[in-house]
């Protein structure tokens, strides 16, 4: 009964009946994607790391939002594609209120990187000589270990209500669980919800977005001021930092029309292509637009691929050289 309490606890995702015909394809699909994210990511990450020369709070920064591409996806896709092997269209009303608040810690630490690296970059073009003073590799660790533990306590203040409310439906038009799905199925009025998950919600956006804007355009007034050289480096950082942050921006935009159109009676596959954008495009494009776009960076990866590619033949030409020695010499 849809007036009734949800008494099973497990909800059903519509979604995944939409793709039942073709799930194996669906399932292919996401495992190439998945394994793109996954390795294009840690590539970048690995690099970071292992180079002494990108130990600098920008590389940091790009490191860290590339991990926490991993974190969304990995929140998503290994249950989205078990379901598809196995048929499964269930999911329980702990573990949907699980991948609820991974999905929601993923988008809201993905904004306050954002904006972290906006200000990185205000520094560096608008107080050059001042910059390495005004942050450091310390700092901008600091910065974000406790950027995350103040998102995942928003992100737990604003979906606690949520958690706690009876259900009476159990059908989620989507593939994967989210906040506004799991309010519309209450069997309560969750007006009050509604208001404090929003109110929560967007006090954060408005304060990480307007910070991110300012500094953007802090950075583009300094650009119409200087010329030659340091401009053209100010620009491309500036295109490359708006290019990740307009398509994050973007996966955004849809889930919020999704929203207002929740009282629209839209297919189920549209509901399903609203909702997934921000989870596959910006970790998928992530590493790649600051892997090609960002020059130091690029070099390194390439230096350390080429490294990777050559070494099975380095070894190989070691082992015949030994083998040659010892030869020659047991004939001695």
């Amino acid at each position: 009964m849809e007036n009734a309490f949800n008494i099973s606890k497990n909800l059903v995702l519509l979604g995944l009946f939409e793709m039942e015909k073709l799930r194996y394809l669906y399932c292919v699909l996401s495992i190439v994607l998945y394994f793109f994210i996954v390795l294009l990511s840690i590539t970048i990450a690995f690099v970071v790391f292992a180079d002494t020369t990108l130990h600098e709070p920008m590389y940091i920064l790009i490191s860290n939002l590339v991990l926490n591409g991993i974190f969304g996806s990995s929140s998503f896709f290994p249950k989205f594609i078990v379901d598809l092997i196995t048929s499964s269209t269930t999911v329980s009303q702990s573990n949907c209120v699980t991948q609820t608040i991974c999905l929601t810690l993923f988008g809201f630490y993905e904004m306050i990187t954002f904006t972290l690296m906006a200000y990185d970059r205000y520094l560096a073009v608008c107080h050059p000589l001042r910059y390495s003073m005004l942050i450091t590799n310390e700092r901008i660790i600091s910065l974000l270990t406790g950027s995350f533990v103040v998102t995942f306590i928003i992100s737990l203040i604003g979906l606690l209500p949520t958690g706690n409310l009876p259900l009476c439906g159990n059908r989620i038009n989507n593939i994967f669980c989210d906040n506004m799905s799991m309010i519309i199925l209450s069997c309560v009025d969750s007006t009050i919800n509604q208001l404090f998950s929003a109110s929560v919600f967007g006090i954060y956006l408005c304060v990480t977005i307007i910070s991110t804007i300012f500094s953007y355009l802090q950075i583009f007034v300094v650009c119409l001021k200087i010329t030659g050289e340091s401009r053209q480096k100010a620009i491309h950082t500036l295109v490359t930092h708006l290019l990740n942050f307009s398509i994050f921006i973007l996966g955004f935009f849809f889930i919020f029309i999704r929203y207002r159109l929740s009282s629209i009676k839209l297919p189920v596959i549209i509901h399903v292509l609203l909702s997934i954008t921000g989870l596959i495009v910006p970790p998928l494009f992530n590493p790649l637009i600051y892997g090609v776009r960002t020059h130091a960076l690029k070099r390194r990866v390439i230096h350390h691929l080429q490294k990777i590619h050559t070494w099975p033949k380095w070894s190989k030409i070691h082992s015949i050289s030994i083998s040659l020695i010892s030869h020659n010499k047991s004939h001695k």
